[in-house]
């Protein structure tokens, strides 16, 4: 990226004097003809940054005025463009893209969508031309054109323009999925390949300068004598070790210690590569950038933690099953189905550190409804965290801790799953909660049409080893029917619940929820919570549901709208991706079925 990058030894961070850019004068004392190629447009160093770093950021912003355009497109598309048949096949051809997915057996890997592999194909090209394309990769040795190969002069400026993207791609409140409408645990996706590029044109960087030095002789003193190269191979070095470790197989296996590490490995990072591009030019314009976006994402949940929020939240824990622990947390706010927040929990030591994503099981009440709104979350307990909490929720049923909460993120974006004619829910494992949200905003909206016949139907396919989870998730639609006046349970409701395993529940395992329905009954807390649960329509059955089949049957009805949201294990998750996007395929090509299928995939649980 460099020219003229030797420093005298008395300095040993940064040129004297530091400023915010390097100055551009360029006295050329070739022939003219050797000035003249010298200063070809993609060979001159003293613009590398406006003809390399600057398209790199255009083509960033291309990208993402492409998805903002897709985005509002679709939600503030009237009525009357939706039922036209060119835009539902435009629709379902672009969901198509969204859901598609391939498994490559040799490698066990399952692909990211084919849209997202599209937009990685597009990238690549682009970098391979910017980088392969220019010529020449080296200077010619017939004069001395400078210090800084042509190779490694744009490759290093195109490395630089995607700081700001990989940086603000993995906040949690960034400017890009406000703009897009796609939320923070889709975009991380983006922000490890964009990672991936920046680590493979900072390598492409790096040799034509060692290649360069060993041909003229002097790379053992380049390395004593210039900053530029220690804070360089540094720089390479932790970006190295944090894309290593983002390798899913390396990142599941070794998660704490890859999350303990990671802020630190990419703070050493950002500082040794600050250090590294020495002001040169504009480099550091990205750097700015870089910190204030970063800066912002990083405020804005904080503000609305201390201030929309504040600090007096207490989340309570209660052990409802052997597999299910319940945290509940009292407060008036408003959120959506399928919408997951970040809790840090006080008092907890070294995870007070650290937020961890729940996805949300409840929905606020109803305004003049006697109850309280109160974010609840089911949670299969496993190591760290969750494990701790597990064991103190067993010991001390209804322990609380004080809580911090940052959120709601994500959720069904564009209209809620109850619009559409048919919805489907699939919630599977530790992600079973999800279903409850939907269940109960299609109960408070059958109770508000009341009057009419319901033309919305709701299916809600949940598949657990938890054999109690019946009562439990009964008992959570009971207390959210009594907390909004709701008297009957609609027939346009369908629950099916698949019992995956043969666990057992271990004697007086879960405790009774104090805030449950079951303490508002007189007489037998116990049978007259069981004898209302059975009464609810919930089917049960042994088994794996058939949910390929599930999706086949509700998609193929002709003339329908289909919403569908799931949450599962990765193989789960891949059944329905297949089957839907199978759907938008019926849709292009004309054959009969629903006219439009849309699917919300959650990805925590």
């Amino acid at each position: 990226m460099m020219d003229h990058m030797s420093m005298d030894m008395g300095t040993p961070w940064l040129d004297d004097p530091v400023m915010l850019h390097s100055s551009r004068a360029d006295t050329c004392k070739l022939t003219p003809e050797q000035c003249a190629y010298r200063r070809g447009y993609w060979r001159y160093w003293y613009e590398a940054d406006h003809v390399f770093a600057l398209p790199t950021v255009y083509f960033f912003i291309a990208v993402i005025a492409l998805c903002l355009v897709g985005f509002w497109s679709l939600r503030l598309a009237p009525t009357s463009l939706r039922n036209k048949v060119w835009w539902q096949k435009l629709v379902g051809g672009a969901r198509f893209l969204s859901y598609r997915r391939y498994h490559v057996t040799a490698i066990q890997w399952q692909t990211p969508s084919l849209g997202v592999c599209l937009l990685l194909i597009i990238g690549a090209v682009y970098f391979l031309a910017m980088t392969l394309g220019p010529q020449p990769y080296y200077w010619p040795t017939t004069a001395s054109f400078g210090s800084s190969p042509p190779l490694g002069t744009r490759s290093g400026w195109m490395a630089l323009a995607c700081l700001p993207f990989m940086i603000i791609l993995s906040t949690k409140a960034n400017m890009i999925a406000t703009l897009t409408g796609v939320s923070h645990e889709r975009l991380i996706v983006f922000h490890n390949w964009v990672g991936w590029a920046m680590f493979a044109l900072a390598l492409v960087h790096t040799y034509p300068f060692i290649i360069y030095h060993i041909w003229k002789g002097d790379m053992v003193t380049q390395w004593h004598t210039s900053v530029v190269y220690w804070t360089g191979v540094v720089a390479l070095l932790a970006q190295a070790y944090l894309q290593v470790f983002s390798l899913s197989f390396i990142r599941n296996r070794f998660y704490e210690f890859f999350k303990a590490t990671h802020y630190l490995a990419a703070l050493v990072f950002v500082l040794f590569f600050f250090f590294h591009c020495d002001f040169r030019l504009s480099s550091w314009d990205y750097f700015v950038a870089t910190g204030v976006l970063y800066t912002l994402a990083f405020l804005y949940p904080q503000i609305r933690t201390y201030f929309e929020y504040g600090l007096s939240h207490r989340a309570r824990f209660v052990m409802v099953s052997d597999l299910a622990l319940k945290v509940t947390i009292p407060m008036e706010t408003q959120w959506r189905p399928g919408q997951h927040v970040f809790l840090r929990f006080v008092h907890l030591g070294l995870h007070a550190l650290t937020a961890h994503p729940f996805t949300i099981c409840s929905i606020p009440v109803r305004r003049g409804s006697a109850g309280h709104s109160k974010l609840v979350f089911y949670v299969q307990p496993r190591g760290g965290l969750t494990g701790r909490l597990a064991k103190a929720a067993a010991k001390q049923p209804g322990f609380s801790v004080p809580v911090l909460i940052d959120g709601p993120y994500g959720g069904v974006k564009g209209k809620p799953l109850g619009t559409y004619d048919h919805s489907l829910v699939i919630a599977c494992g530790t992600g079973a909660g999800l279903s409850l949200p939907f269940a109960m905003q299609a109960l408070l909206r059958s109770a508000q049409q009341a009057s009419t016949q319901p033309s919305h139907k709701i299916h809600l396919v949940i598949a657990t080893r938890d054999t109690q989870l019946v009562r439990w998730y009964g008992e959570a639609l009971l207390e959210y029917m009594e907390e909004n006046g709701i008297e009957t349970f609609p027939e346009n409701i369908l629950i099916s619940v698949y019992q995956t395993g043969s666990h057992r529940p271990k004697s007086n395992s879960a405790s009774s929820d104090p805030e449950g329905p079951s303490e508002k009954h007189g007489g037998d807390l116990k049978t007259t919570n069981t004898t209302e649960v059975e009464s609810l329509p919930i089917s049960v059955m042994s088994g794996r549901p058939d949910i390929a089949s599930i999706i086949r049957e509700t998609t193929l009805q002709p003339g329908v709208s289909v919403g569908i949201a799931v949450c599962g294990p990765g193989e789960v998750l891949k059944i329905v991706q297949d089957e839907a996007a199978a759907a938008q395929l019926r849709i292009l090509s004309s054959k009969p079925g629903a006219r439009e299928v849309y699917l919300h995939s959650e990805v925590f649980s």
